[in-house]
């Protein structure tokens, strides 16, 4: 794992050619772990992907008084039974958001739950207000300061119709795992329709829990006494293969890319063929293969919450614009503040002109090697990218950031023929 004097060096070093295969997903891994607070049994997860993140929230399960063994470097079994705190520590809340999807399955257990406002990506505004009234409307009692957030169901959790005001992953995993124990009935209204929230939602029924309607923007949730245990294992990671596809296709590459659901990344299948690169998918198989032989045309996305094209994509894409034929636009609805490798890019000689939530891109002929910084996790990947495809060396720092959500990203692209190293700096 990186620590901040470590930095990627990537020289350009023509088309990937090769086999990738992809990590589970890390955005259905950590709300899945927070799930395994619910259980009393044995749970064994697999496909579990090797990250920053995922090691922050097993310290969290740890603290919380779960007992966990690792039984191969994917595989971990957890077990809840005797967890025997409701508050999250301050100082594992401040490295990472994600580990807000605790509160839940912390309340569905002891009624009861504390902690700090979370950290994570500097990309926007993401308040927790949402989880926050999904709470108060299965009974419990919320107070949010500005270091501090608890909730309390003094006479337990009791179900409710609960309508979002905007498709929210985090409020929608959240409110699910609160309510699979409450009294009763629980309906949420404009559910977000994510993948990941599809996985929560099975693995949850495999542990005894009564949801139907996850992968809709109505899901129902019938409280049960108790949750056991169960193995499971955890969906290819959409965004990761998304990244290594659109990095097939600007290196003009012919890459296969492995343990991939086809349907999870439509949007991003159909703007790749849109610009002039032949993908194929495997009927049988998890299987996509990415090939381009030419110049790619521009073309226009704009980022919508699932099934729309993934804001998580976004920055990587914008990398593959920057050296396409002709003019290019993004536009940039589900968070404000996420051109910030807008600047880093321009750096490497990309022609990028950005006005509140669009961005418009000319492609140029060349990006050149520069020092550049990953601002954040898509950030950090869409400049890796740029490095494949720029003249010279490209010096990426705080690559921290990518660790985050990119397992063996190095690796990963070494294999494919890439030019690129990690190296530790003074």
């Amino acid at each position: 794992m990186s620590d901040n004097n470590e930095k990627i060096i990537v020289k350009g070093n023509g088309p990937l050619k090769g086999k990738v295969k992809i990590s589970g997903a890390k955005n259905s891994a950590l709300p899945i772990l927070a799930a395994c607070l619910l259980g009393t049994e044995d749970i064994i997860l697999s496909e579990v992907p090797k990250l920053k993140d995922i090691e922050i929230m097993l310290e969290v399960l740890k603290s919380l008084g779960s007992e966990i063994t690792y039984l191969d470097d994917t595989t971990i079994k957890i077990n809840s039974k005797n967890i025997n705190s409701y508050e999250t520590p301050f100082e594992l809340m401040d490295k990472m958001r994600a580990s807000f999807v605790v509160m839940g399955p912390l309340l569905a257990r002891f009624n009861k739950t504390k902690t700090k406002s979370p950290g994570g990506c500097n990309i926007g505004k993401r308040p927790v207000d949402l989880h926050l009234k999904g709470f108060k409307s299965l009974g419990a009692k919320t107070v949010q300061d500005h270091d501090e957030i608890s909730a309390v169901a003094e006479n337990g959790l009791k179900g409710a119709i609960i309508y979002l005001d905007f498709p929210s992953v985090g409020a929608t995993q959240n409110i699910m795992m609160a309510a699979t124990m409450a009294k009763g009935e629980t309906v949420i209204e404009n559910a977000a329709k994510e993948p990941e929230i599809v996985d929560l939602s099975n693995f949850l029924t495999k542990m005894g829990a009564k949801i139907r309607g996850a992968g809709t923007s109505i899901i129902t949730i019938e409280g049960v006494e108790k949750l056991t245990g169960t193995n499971h294992a955890i969906i290819p990671d959409r965004i990761e293969a998304a990244t290594y596809m659109i990095a097939a296709a600007m290196t003009k590459g012919d890459v296969v890319i492995e343990n991939v659901i086809g349907a999870h990344i439509r949007p991003v299948i159909a703007k790749l063929i849109e610009v002039g690169a032949t993908v194929e998918e495997s009927k049988d198989e998890d299987i996509i293969r990415v090939k381009a032989d030419k110049r790619l045309n521009g073309t226009t996305i704009k980022t919508l919450p699932y099934p729309g094209f993934p804001t998580d994509a976004q920055a990587q894409f914008m990398a593959l614009m920057s050296i396409c034929n002709g003019e290019s636009r993004v536009k940039e609805t589900v968070f404000e503040n996420r051109f910030m490798h807008v600047d880093e890019l321009v750096k490497m000689g990309a022609s990028v002109l950005t006005e509140g939530n669009e961005a418009a891109i000319l492609g140029v002929d060349k990006l050149k090697g520069a020092n550049v910084k990953a601002t954040d996790l898509r950030a950090g990947a869409a400049l890796v990218m740029a490095g494949l495809v720029a003249e010279g060396e490209t010096v990426i720092s705080d690559i921290y950031h990518i660790d985050r959500g990119y397992s063996d990203i190095v690796g990963k692209f070494r294999n494919l023929g890439a030019n690129i190293k990690r190296v530790k700096v003074d």
